[in-house]
């Protein structure tokens, strides 16, 4: 005799669903049984789930645009040419830039590293890279290492190494 691949699972939200568990191996299909029996059906899960994600999708939401906001005003005070790319891309990449020049200036001159003349160059050289992508690819990178960072972008750019190092 075969071993059932449909079961009947009473969920504590209230609702018996039948459950095709063919996919399952044999031996294992009463406990994946069991486990159902302690969790909400499909329907009700899906439903605590997406209500849980609204406040949270609307509060990400106003926090990307808080963001952008301050992206978009930091490269207007500081000269930034407009970044290129993809629609899609240009916000991501807007923000990404401004974060991270944002943490290169803690880290090296809030930090006593350079002086503000060694920033200024920095971001002259920061400016001459205006492909979104390149600043979303960087958006994790520690501020310190941005000096190098930007070399390397220059370096592909030119195909030889960088005569101011």
């Amino acid at each position: 005799m075969a071993v059932r691949t449909e079961w009947t699972v009473q969920h504590p939200c209230g609702h018996e669903r039948v459950h095709d568990l063919s996919d399952r191996p044999a031996d294992r299909r009463a406990g994946f049984a069991r486990w159902l029996a302690d969790r909400d059906c499909t329907d009700c899960w899906k439903a605590a789930r997406d209500a849980d994600t609204g406040p949270r999708q609307q509060w990400l939401a106003a926090r990307r645009a808080e963001e952008q906001q301050e992206a978009a005003e930091w490269a207007e005070r500081f000269d930034m040419p407009p970044l290129e790319g993809p629609e899609r891309a240009l916000d991501w990449g807007e923000r990404s830039r401004h974060q991270l020049m944002i943490a290169a200036h803690t880290a090296l001159v809030a930090g006593g590293v350079w002086d503000e003349a060694d920033w200024i160059q920095l971001e002259e050289q920061a400016r001459t890279v205006t492909r979104a992508g390149w600043w979303i690819d960087q958006r994790e990178a520690d501020g310190a290492d941005l000096p190098e960072l930007l070399d390397a972008a220059g370096e592909a750019d030119r195909g030889t190494e960088n005569p101011f190092r």
